[in-house]
C-alpha cells in the first residue's frame, strides 16, 4: 500500500541541495508546507565561485546568490536562516533549533553539506583561514595584495585555485602538500605535474612531500594571537603574512547524534538516498549505496548537489517504497590561471590513463581513465566539447580496449596517447574517506 504524500517537508540545509530540494518539490506539484533552514543568515549562494571570482573581487557577494528573494518567496518556502538545526527527534518527527524551536515535518531532508578542516590550536588565532563560507572568503580576500604572503597548507582544488587568485592578486605564495605530486590524489602523477609546473611558472612556490605539524604565532601582535608562518614536520619554517588550510572537509552530521539516523562519513543512505524513519539526504552530506558499484559513496561536487536535490524530490513524492535509486555520472571542475579542468566520472582506484586527443605539452587534452578493464573516468583540460563527448563511455563504463581506441567525434582519427599510467585515485572529496575538497560544492 502506497503512503500518502507527505503535508510537511523540512530542508535543513539551505544552499544548492536544499534549495534544489525545495525547486523540485514545488515544480512537481507539491502544495504542502515546505520549510528550509540554513545555519548562515544569506540567501541560497553559489559555493565555487568563492575561490575565484569572490576571492579575485571581480564579484560582489549578491552576485553569488542562487536566486532572488523575490524567487524564493514566489516557492512559498518558510524561511530560517541565520539559526542552526541542533537535534532531530525521529519518534515526534522534529527538527530542534538553536533558540529552542521545533519544527514538525513528515519528511525531512539533511542538506546540511560539510565545514572545512582545521589544523588544530588554530581556532581564533588571526591570519588563519579556510574557506567554505562568504564570509571565510571575504576574510581571506583582505590578505592577498602585493607584498603579502600567503602559505597555503594543502593542494587540493581550493587550494589550487586560492593559489592562482592570490598571484594574480601579487601576492607570494607558497603551497605546503605531503603529496610528492601536487594534485595527483585528483588527477593522476602525470596531469599533476603538468598542473604544478603551470602554478611554478606563475610563481607559486611549492613545497611536496611534507606535513606541517604547526603554525607559528605571535600572541603580541593580537589577542588570541597572530599566525607568522608555518612549522614543517622536518623542522624547516615558512614565514607568512596569512595561513590558509585546505586540507579538505568533514560532513555535518553532529547535530543527528542522537537521532538514531545512520550516520558515519555523512548520512548512510540506501540507494534512492533514503535514511529510514522518513529521512531523506542529499548533497555534500549524503552517503548513499551506489547502485551500480554497491559502495558507500558520498560526493563534494556542486553539480551533484542539484542532482541528488532532485532526485530527492522526485523520491519523496514518489514514496521509500517507489523510490528510484541515484545514479549520477559525476562532474566536477576547476580554474586554475588560463586553464579549465572537467572530470566525468569517479577516478578511485583507476589503474590506467591514456591522453586520447592532445597533449601535455599543449597543455590541452582529454585523457580516459579506467579501472578493472573498464572507462571510470574521462578529465580534460581546455578541451570542453571533446571531454562532454567523452561523457557518455563514462556512463555505460565501457570497455577499456574499444574505448582507447574509439573517437566519438564524426569524422576524427583515431584516438592517440601514450599507454597505462600509474595508478591515480579519485578526485579529493568523492567517495567514503577524509580527503581535502573537491570542485566545485
Amino acid at each position: 500500500m502506497t503512503a500518502p504524500a507527505p503535508s510537511r517537508v523540512t530542508v535543513v540545509g539551505a544552499s544548492a541541495a536544499g534549495l534544489s530540494v525545495a525547486e523540485g518539490l514545488r515544480r512537481d506539484g507539491y502544495t504542502g508546507r515546505l520549510t528550509l533552514i540554513g545555519d548562515e543568515p544569506h540567501l541560497p549562494y553559489d559555493r565555487p565561485p568563492l575561490s575565484k571570482q569572490l576571492l579575485s573581487g571581480a564579484w560582489d557577494a549578491d552576485r553569488l546568490r542562487l536566486r532572488s528573494a523575490e524567487a524564493l518567496d514566489a516557492l512559498d518556502v518558510e524561511l530560517r536562516l541565520g539559526i542552526a538545526a541542533v537535534a532531530l527527534d525521529t519518534g515526534a518527527r522534529e527538527v530542534v533549533l538553536a533558540d529552542g524551536d521545533r519544527i514538525g515535518h513528515d519528511a525531512l531532508v539533511v542538506a546540511t553539506g560539510v565545514a572545512a578542516r582545521r589544523l588544530p590550536g588554530t581556532d581564533g588565532v588571526a591570519g588563519v583561514h579556510v574557506l567554505r563560507t562568504l564570509e571565510d572568503a571575504l576574510g581571506l580576500r583582505e590578505e592577498l595584495r602585493p607584498g603579502r604572503r600567503l602559505v597555503i597548507v594543502g593542494a587540493g582544488f581550493v587550494g589550487a585555485e586560492a593559489a592562482a587568485v592570490a598571484r594574480q592578486l601579487g601576492t607570494e605564495v607558497t603551497m605546503v602538500t605531503d603529496a610528492a605530486v601536487p594534485l595527483a590524489d585528483a588527477l593522476g602523477p602525470d596531469l599533476g605535474a603538468m598542473l604544478s609546473q603551470v602554478h611554478a611558472e606563475h610563481g607559486v612556490r611549492i613545497v611536496p612531500g611534507v606535513l606541517v605539524d604547526a603554525v607559528l604565532v605571535d600572541a603580541v601582535l593580537t589577542e588570541g594571537g597572530r599566525a607568522t608562518g608555518v612549522r614543517l614536520a622536518d623542522g624547516r619554517t615558512i614565514e607568512a603574512d596569512a595561513v590558509l588550510v585546505g586540507i579538505g572537509a568533514r560532513p555535518n552530521i553532529g547535530w543527528l547524534a542522537t537521532s538514531g539516523v545512520p550516520i558515519g562519513d555523512g548520512v548512510e543512505c540506501d540507494a534512492t538516498l533514503y535514511a529510514g524513519s522518513g529521512v531523506w539526504a542529499a548533497g555534500d552530506v549524503a552517503s548513499w549505496l551506489h547502485p551500480r558499484t554497491g559502495q558507500r559513496t558520498r560526493i563534494e561536487h556542486r553539480t551533484n548537489a542539484t542532482e541528488q536535490g532532485l532526485a530527492v524530490a522526485r523520491n519523496i513524492l514518489a514514496g521509500p517504497e517507489n523510490a528510484t535509486p541515484f545514479d549520477p555520472v559525476p562532474y566536477v571542475w576547476s580554474d586554475q590561471y588560463d586553464l579549465k579542468i572537467q572530470i566525468y566520472g569517479q577516478l578511485r582506484g583507476c589503474d590506467r590513463v591514456r591522453i586520447v586527443k592532445g597533449s601535455l605539452a599543449e597543455r590541452r587534452l582529454t585523457a580516459l581513465h579506467g579501472r578493472d578493464g573498464r572507462v571510470c573516468g574521462v578529465v580534460g583540460v581546455n578541451m570542453p566539447r571533446a571531454t562532454r563527448e567523452y561523457r557518455p563511455l563514462v556512463a555505460e563504463q565501457a570497455a577499456w580496449p574499444s574505448a582507447v581506441d574509439l573517437d566519438p567525434a564524426p569524422g576524427a582519427g583515431p584516438a592517440r596517447g601514450a599507454g597505462p599510467a600509474p595508478s591515480a585515485r579519485q578526485a579529493p572529496s568523492a567517495g567514503p574517506a577524509p580527503a581535502p575538497s573537491g570542485r566545485n560544492a
